[in-house]
């Protein structure tokens, strides 16, 4: 079994679920509701010098990680929206290492996107708490995956992936003693 890098991973990779758990589900949608508060918390009291720090030798800054929790989100959020309004839709990735690169990921005020991940978040969650199990079963087809992704598998993936981002920043702020 590889080692992970508990720098690049600080709560371990992704564990896909095996199976709709109604219970898991509500735990997912409660962390996806947290992010926004969560990362502000992260992120809070620090200055632009800490802000343009990569979180670890070769990785995005805190600032470029805030700004892809955002371009992340939005995709998550539409794709569950295609999900529920379409069968099995096909979804385009997005180059995030070249979002990253982006003149409003390397030199915008993160305020932008932790005021962006306020509202969408809000409106996630509503859509996220009004499915059905059925709506979580539904599929979608990411472009270039090998099959289909269920709603289900979907919001725990963002769930983690929130989690994953916060817990880089709050890692670094620790080792740096910030």
């Amino acid at each position: 079994m590889a080692t992970v890098d508990p720098i690049r991973y600080p709560i371990g990779t992704f564990q896909e679920p095996e199976r709709f758990e109604a219970e898991e589900v509500q735990k997912w949608i409660a962390a996806i509701r947290g992010l926004p508060s969560d990362l502000r918390t992260a992120v809070s009291g620090l200055n632009d010098e800490q802000l343009n720090t990569p979180y670890r030798d070769g990785g995005w800054t805190v600032a470029q990680v805030v700004h892809h929790l955002a371009d992340a989100s939005m995709n998550a959020f539409l794709r569950t929206k295609w999900g529920v309004t379409e069968d099995g839709p096909t979804v385009k990735p997005f180059a995030e290492s070249e979002w990253a690169k982006t003149a409003d990921a390397r030199t915008l005020s993160i305020e932008s996107s932790l005021l962006l991940l306020d509202g969408l978040h809000a409106r996630w969650t509503v859509l996220l708490e009004s499915m059905t199990e059925v709506d979580f079963h539904r599929t979608i087809r990411p472009e270039g995956a090998a099959g289909e992704m269920p709603l289900y598998v979907l919001t725990a993936l963002y769930a983690w992936h929130g989690k994953h981002h916060t817990a880089q920043i709050v890692s670094l702020r620790k080792r740096k003693g910030w």
